[in-house]
């Protein structure tokens, strides 16, 4: 572990210890804690966990401390799969998915296919507490962000132009398109054709209430107007307050068909631990897989999908189709990446 970040991991550890200790945190009087506080993400996640957890532990609702911890990755211009930065649809336009769920009134907000807004699940938020309505899409969303004050801007990084310009060059030689030498375009442009990318993160705050987000700009190259589970609640995410929460990465048609995360909790009220859960839906989403085009050559899946979840009693879970894999997770103690239980080697993907 790097000192910077042994330094970050101690604090945080420290800051947890201090509110089990007293109920003043920063002059904030805390109320009694009911449990353990826990936010849980996805690989891509451990800042998001970090910042969420020093929230929480500064006596923060859990929908608060998520949508910040999201906000860091949506804002980060390196990651291709999320916010500012992120790969385009196929005209080279990047189109954002997100969703929020607040446990303690079941309520939830998302928007689909907007344009021209770095924090989507900013505006999903807005979208649950200003409006009778859950989704908004397209033209529409866009109106409404700006209408509460979002300003547009251009999210296409120079970097995410690029790898969406060799993707365009390399789709046929029957165009006028050309690829330059494959020898000349970098190693890590080619990673991301054809990608999917995702961060969810969910969130035990002290009072024992449950909340989570889920933030992407979806399959890179999409068609336009393409819309994944990533902004579906009971797809991309699902929160219920009094069993848990569920958040998804992956691909999202095979999650859509399925509503995973909804039934993940729903075997967690049956008394499946998260792991479990997560599991045994993955196992009925590879078993749905019915149509020749989502299997491979050899009869794997020739997707990935990823469950992430935690439970009431502040216990958490992940599995992957594909692995080996990991997870982010603030336990109440650290914050660090665990492995992820998969059911297939990468090298079955392929």
């Amino acid at each position: 572990m790097r000192r910077r970040s042994f330094l970050k991991s101690t604090l945080l550890s420290g800051l947890a210890a201090s509110v089990l200790k007293s109920k003043m945190v920063d002059g904030a009087v805390l109320k009694e804690s009911k449990g353990k506080v826990l936010v849980v993400s996805s690989y891509n996640g451990l800042r998001a966990t970090e910042k969420a957890a020093q929230m929480i532990l500064n006596g923060s609702d859990a929908l608060d401390a998520v949508i910040a911890g999201v906000n860091i990755v949506e804002n980060d211009p390196d990651d291709h799969s999320v916010g500012y930065g992120g790969l385009p649809n196929e005209e080279g336009v990047v189109e954002l998915d997100s969703c929020v769920m607040h446990g303690p009134t079941h309520n939830a907000g998302a928007v689909a296919a907007l344009r021209n807004i770095k924090n989507p699940s900013k505006v999903a938020r807005l979208v649950m507490e200003r409006t009778d309505h859950v989704l908004l899409v397209g033209e529409g969303a866009l109106k409404f962000a700006k209408a509460h004050g979002f300003k547009e801007e251009d999210l296409l990084t120079d970097e995410a132009r690029k790898i969406w310009l060799y993707w365009k060059e390399g789709l046929s030689d029957k165009d006028d398109w050309f690829l330059p030498p494959m020898d000349q375009i970098p190693e890590k442009y080619k990673k991301w054709i054809h990608t999917t990318g995702t961060i969810t993160c969910l969130g035990l705050d002290l009072q024992g209430n449950i909340s989570g987000v889920t933030t992407t700009s979806g399959l890179a190259f999409k068609i336009p107007g393409r819309v994944g589970d990533s902004p579906i609640i009971g797809a991309g995410l699902y929160v219920d307050n009094e069993v848990g929460a569920c958040g998804s990465t992956g691909r999202g048609e095979e999650n859509l068909k399925n509503l995973s995360c909804y039934q993940v909790v729903e075997y967690m009220r049956d008394g499946l631990s998260p792991e479990a859960a997560c599991k045994k839906v993955l196992k009925r989403v590879i078993d749905h897989a019915k149509l020749p085009e989502l299997k491979n050559s050899r009869g794997y899946p020739s997707f990935n999908l990823r469950l992430y979840a935690l439970n009431k009693n502040g216990e958490f879970g992940s599995a992957s189709i594909y692995g080996p894999a990991e997870f982010s997770v603030f336990d109440g103690k650290e914050n660090k990446r665990r492995p992820s239980p998969f059911f297939y080697e990468w090298k079955y993907l392929k």
